[in-house]
């Protein structure tokens, strides 16, 4: 059954009617109460509306942290519309093929990007037919929304109606857009609250991209839902993130353990009485297993360090509170309350889900999740749905052991993909880049350990007989099709590629390969 109650979009008028004074939003020294976050959502709605977008039209959003990212994705959802964050860190042809996909009616970007954005643009096939400029001197979009007037009404949804898409890629190496209803935005933002203890008091800091499920749906949407302030980074500065957390009192604040590194280096350079650390509740890192010497660097210092564990697909998934983050190192914890999660045998994934079999104590097998977290499918994408959605379950790829106290501790990814200072990476998306390239005859590209990011790529590659190329070009390349992060740290070049009788590549003979042992040239 439709109803208002059921649309993200009336969070932000609910809080305007019963506490509208208490802050919001806090970016760039300009803080915004609940009621005029409210107004500016409202207003945006009527922006979105006169540009044409009506319910289950796509919104593009190629913007940074700043207060118009939250206006839209509340807006789109008054409209009973789905709005697209995507990474601004990617390049013209990866953002076209986005756009190509979802066919947004709207496309808000940064001022920044204008040229990217156009670029993005021609040849996507259905371009947005308009396109509005966040930022910059003067700033179209802020002042188009002080030309509307607010649209109070909020459209009657179902709890599975679309929401967001958030994309990510697959074993095909194309952009999926996961689409996510009103009901996991809802029960993401229960679980935080429970993990979180979250309260209307509290001063949340986002340092990370509100593109990225993390930052947006485990951290600041959850804090809007419970009526608590969200301080928004332009970006991540370790020293600038200190100094907010002094000055605002902020309770807690989330991050991968990649910026974790960074922020302990960070005190641990300066003076014992720069920071006043003492409002911090604890700490929230995700995106890759810590290690339990940061845990007990950050333990030192009095600061609590709880940890998480998800998928864009399914947002939290497994919760670690800090009390056994050294009694369970390397685990992420147990599973959420809002959600059934197991752990199941490989081999029986091929039955029904009502045969599979649950693994024994330390045997493994793959996470797989079912309830309101779950997303509803990929966009436009039958077949990968099929293979990810069985029934009412879930499967998430990822591959895990559960102890007798049921504690999970990831062991592998069963979809390649890796974690690069928490980012996702996908090598079939990079592979798929470069066997465009004139030199390469063949690549594969795998996630190995990183003592910064914590994991990076590896390419192999075997070059086209006469063909010489070098790993500095090969970079530079790869630079003008794919975002820095994707980019391999390290090419090696082989003859051939192992494989099995079947043709398949086996990479987990390239990942035993030592890491200092293959050249960085090669030729033929």
């Amino acid at each position: 059954m439709r109803s208002p109650l059921h649309n993200v979009g009336r969070w932000l008028a609910w809080r305007a009617q019963t506490d509208g004074d208490h802050p919001a939003l806090v970016h760039a020294g300009r803080r915004l109460p609940y009621r005029e976050l409210d107004d500016r959502s409202a207003r945006c709605a009527s922006l979105l509306e006169d540009a044409g977008v009506r319910r289950g039209d796509r919104v593009a959003l190629l913007l940074g942290n700043r207060p118009a990212a939250v206006d839209a994705i509340f807006a789109a959802a008054r409209l009973g519309a789905i709005a697209v964050p995507l990474n601004a860190r990617l390049t013209a042809p990866e953002i076209r093929r986005c756009l190509g996909d979802c066919t947004p009616r709207v496309l808000l970007h940064e001022a920044r990007l204008a040229e990217i954005a156009e670029a993005a643009c021609k040849g996507a096939g259905t371009p947005p037919p308009e396109r509005i400029a966040c930022g910059g001197e003067p700033d179209a979009y802020e002042a188009r929304l002080a030309q509307v007037s607010p649209r109070d009404a909020i459209e009657a949804v179902t709890p599975d109606d679309p929401m967001l898409m958030m994309y990510t890629s697959g074993t095909t190496g194309s952009p999926r857009g996961a689409l996510l209803p009103h009901r996991k935005t809802l029960y993401n933002s229960l679980n935080a609250q429970l993990f979180f203890e979250l309260r209307a008091s509290d001063r949340v800091l986002v340092a990370l991209p509100l593109f990225h499920s993390f930052g947006l749906l485990i951290l600041t949407v959850p804090t809007l839902y419970t009526g608590g302030t969200v301080f928004l980074e332009s970006r991540f500065d370790p020293a600038a993130v200190w100094e907010t957390v002094t000055r605002e009192h902020i309770q807690f604040f989330g991050g991968v353990p990649t910026q974790f590194r960074a922020l302990l280096d960070v005190l641990e350079a300066s003076p014992p009485d720069r920071f006043d650390l003492s409002r911090l509740r604890f700490l929230f890192t995700a995106g890759s297993a810590v290690p339990v010497e940061l845990v007990r660097a950050y333990e030192a210092r009095g600061l609590v360090l709880k940890q998480g564990f998800g998928q864009t697909e399914t947002s939290i998934l497994c919760c670690l509170e800090a009390r056994d983050a050294v009694r369970k190192a390397g685990s992420v914890g147990r599973p959420v309350f809002h959600g059934e999660v197991r752990v199941v045998a490989r081999d029986s994934l091929g039955d029904e889900p009502d045969q599979w079999r649950p693994t024994s104590v330390g045997e493994t097998g793959e996470i797989v999740v079912r309830g309101p977290i779950t997303m509803l499918g990929y966009w436009n994408d039958p077949a990968a749905s099929a293979e990810t959605l069985r029934g009412e379950w879930l499967r998430t790829g990822d591959l895990a052991r559960v102890d007798d106290e049921g504690f999970v501790t990831l062991v592998g990814r069963a979809r390649e993909m890796y974690i690069s200072g928490g980012e996702n990476v996908y090598p079939a998306e990079i592979e798929a880049a470069y066997a465009e390239h004139p030199a390469i005859r063949e690549i594969a590209v795998v996630g190995v350990p990183d003592p910064k990011w914590g994991e990076v790529g590896c390419a192999y590659a075997v070059l086209i007989p006469g063909q010489v190329v070098d790993a500095e070009s090969l970079r530079a390349w790869g630079g003008q099709r794919l975002a820095d992060f994707k980019l391999p740290a390290r090419f090696e070049f082989l003859e051939t590629l192992p494989r099995t009788e079947t043709g398949k590549i086996q990479k987990h003979r390239l990942v035993e390969k030592t890491w200092t042992s293959a050249s960085q040239t090669g030729g033929s």
